[in-house]
């Protein structure tokens, strides 16, 4: 089977292949050997989102804070 590369550098791949991977979405891309590798992955949203406030430097403690902050202002204006 032959998958054209686009001027955008954009693949299609064989309908064949894919159904081979049901439902997914993200693949891994590695090189080896000089072959290009897909591999299916799973995002988890929780694992994205502990990454991207891992990465802004915000820690439980601080979205503990946050939580107890905002409760005790709805809790005041009843």
């Amino acid at each position: 089977m032959l998958a054209k590369l686009t001027a955008k550098n954009q693949l299609t791949l064989p309908k064949s292949v894919l159904a081979t991977c049901e439902e997914t979405t993200y693949f891994d891309v590695t090189s080896e050997s000089g072959r290009i590798v897909l591999t299916p992955v799973r995002i988890n949203r929780a694992d994205a989102v502990r990454a991207k406030l891992a990465d802004l430097g915000i820690t439980e403690q601080d979205a503990a804070d946050a939580t107890s902050w905002a409760r005790r202002d709805s809790q005041s204006a009843q």
